[in-house]
């Protein structure tokens, strides 16, 4: 069974930045795409950045150039790095594959406000 438990959320002024992290258990990490999601309130779910297993990255126009998705296999964790945070960015983060297929974890909450 795969868990996955998102942290590093909060409050940041705009302009801001955040780590977020994501530590997976129960499977074999290295060998998966993986992706950071989010959730605005009212708004479905988008898939924000993707790694590779082999650590190309892709992101959404809505961050390219600001947030950027790392992992580290020795540590079954993906990060995302979060910078010049918007309003915008507020939403509740998840980390899964880079198609979703894995039961989600319980999200942490990035809230940009002044």
């Amino acid at each position: 069974q795969v868990q996955l438990v998102e942290s590093g959320g909060g409050l940041v002024q705009p302009g801001g930045s955040l780590r977020l992290s994501c530590a997976v258990s129960g499977r074999i990490f290295s060998i998966y795409d993986m992706g950071w999601y989010r959730q605005a309130p009212g708004k479905q779910r988008e898939l924000v950045a993707t790694i590779t297993s082999d650590s190309i990255t892709s992101y959404a126009d809505s961050v390219k150039g600001r947030f950027t998705i790392a992992r580290d296999n020795a540590k079954n964790t993906v990060y995302l790095q979060m910078n010049s945070l918007k309003h915008e960015d507020t939403a509740v983060y998840y980390c899964n594959t880079a198609h979703g297929i894995w039961a989600w974890g319980q999200g942490t909450q990035v809230t940009v406000s002044s």
